[in-house]
């Protein structure tokens, strides 16, 4: 009854099989494995930014280029203030609201995005405190230039004069006749009553879409599993029938059924 299984359809059969399960298993682990990285990336990245309130700050130059290690460490940058933007669509302890971006005049000629502090409601640059005048030291989280789209970042455009969707040198530089910083600060404490924006995480290092992504991938892999062994066994028990009509006279043995009949079925 089970010689078909020695047939050249079964032996092709018989080596799919063996060989991609394996492969999803290995597969569906290495999705889980990049999960279980993006949780313990997220669980750095907090600890970090938590760690760095209680650490002394430093000077700007010593934390630049912005990376995973440096995001959200204390940085001290001295200047004068120069062009006052609102970044608007930014919420706060569930609040909607905009952020008081000023640019920093360094020594160095370029210019450092300094968020000052965050007010509720819809951006009017009427309530945003201007900024003081003279030289001024401040000290702040560091932070990366945003990707307009990522993370809850405006991917608007055309707004209003004076305002930007993103902190980023990309877009900034469009803005202001001088160089910007590939970074940005947010102050330690907020500026002229304004409420403080806390530093968040470094990019690639959340919860985000791509962390469950990877999660949903794992379970397709694994589902993967069961469903080629499920197939085999419909295709085995189907084979048998088609084996005990043939011996009982009910069917030419002739007629053995094809794999992709069986699994039309």
């Amino acid at each position: 009854m089970y010689r078909f299984l020695l047939t050249p359809r079964w032996w092709g059969i018989n080596v799919f099989v063996l060989l991609s399960i394996p492969f999803c298993i290995f597969m569906g682990s290495w999705q889980l494995g990049r999960f279980e990285d993006r949780v313990q990336d997220h669980r750095t990245a907090t600890e970090q930014v938590s760690e760095a309130r209680h650490e002394a700050p430093r000077p700007l130059g010593e934390m630049l280029p912005v990376t995973k290690a440096t995001s959200g460490k204390l940085v001290t940058a001295t200047g004068r203030y120069g062009k006052q933007l609102l970044v608007p669509g930014r919420e706060l302890d569930g609040k909607q609201g905009f952020y008081v971006l000023t640019l920093l005049r360094t020594d160095s000629g370029e210019a450092l995005p300094v968020v000052r502090g965050w007010l509720p409601g819809a951006a009017d640059a009427a309530k945003a405190p201007a900024a003081p005048t003279g030289e001024v030291t401040v000290t702040g989280a560091l932070q990366a230039s945003e990707t307009p789209g990522d993370n809850g970042v405006s991917a608007q455009g055309g707004l209003p004069s004076g305002q930007t969707g993103a902190i980023s040198a990309a877009s900034l530089v469009n803005l202001v006749p001088y160089d910007v910083y590939d970074a940005w600060v947010t102050l330690a404490k907020g500026d002229s009553g304004m409420k403080a924006v806390p530093a968040s995480a470094p990019p690639d290092t959340g919860l985000d879409l791509k962390a469950f992504q990877n999660l949903g991938y794992t379970a397709e892999w694994f589902a993967f599993v069961g469903f080629v062994i499920f197939m085999w066994f419909r295709l085995l028990r189907r084979e048998i029938e088609f084996a005990r009509d043939a011996e009982l006279g009910l069917v030419a043995e002739e007629e053995q059924p094809v794999a992709a009949d069986a699994g039309a079925k």
